[in-house]
């Protein structure tokens, strides 16, 4: 199993906590009564139902190994930390010829693009992780290279 940290802030371990008590101690049972209720019908070779409840037992219990993984690997984001230079629960404000950008850096796990919050895996997050205010950061993707100006930290 993967033994790398999972960057987490106090809320969204919170978060996935939650969500491995609903599947272990919800979804599991409604499962297993699903299961259950098909195996009733006779038939298992031909029995939809059942077949179904089966690719929902397979996909929850892989969720909770998911989440029991993430969990155990948490390394909690430093709520107080530096604002001299760029790391994991930064908020960014950046500007490019594009215009200014504001990006938190978080884990891969919390990472919700459309909304500002970047993975420090991502090539964007990657490239300014360390930097400081003023520093021009060259970040390297895809579809080409381009420079990003550190105006802000927070």
């Amino acid at each position: 199993m993967n033994n790398k940290p999972t960057y987490l802030s106090r809320e969204g371990l919170e978060k996935l906590r939650a969500e491995l008590d609903e599947m272990v101690n919800v979804r599991r049972q409604e499962v297993a009564a699903r299961i259950h209720d098909a195996k009733e019908h006779g038939d298992l070779t031909e029995n939809a139902e059942y077949e179904d409840a089966k690719n929902e037992q397979a996909f929850v219990e892989g969720r909770i190994q998911a989440l029991e993984a993430l969990i155990k690997n948490a390394t909690i984001i430093d709520q107080n930390h530096s604002t001299d230079h760029v790391q994991i629960g930064s908020t960014v404000s950046v500007q490019s010829p594009d215009g200014k950008e504001v990006f938190t850096i978080v884990g891969s796990a919390e990472a919700r693009p459309t909304e500002g919050r970047i993975s420090n895996e991502s090539p964007v997050g990657r490239a300014l992780l360390g930097h400081k205010k003023g520093e021009k950061v060259l970040v390297r993707v895809p579809a080409g290279d381009f420079t990003y100006q550190i105006v802000k930290i927070s």
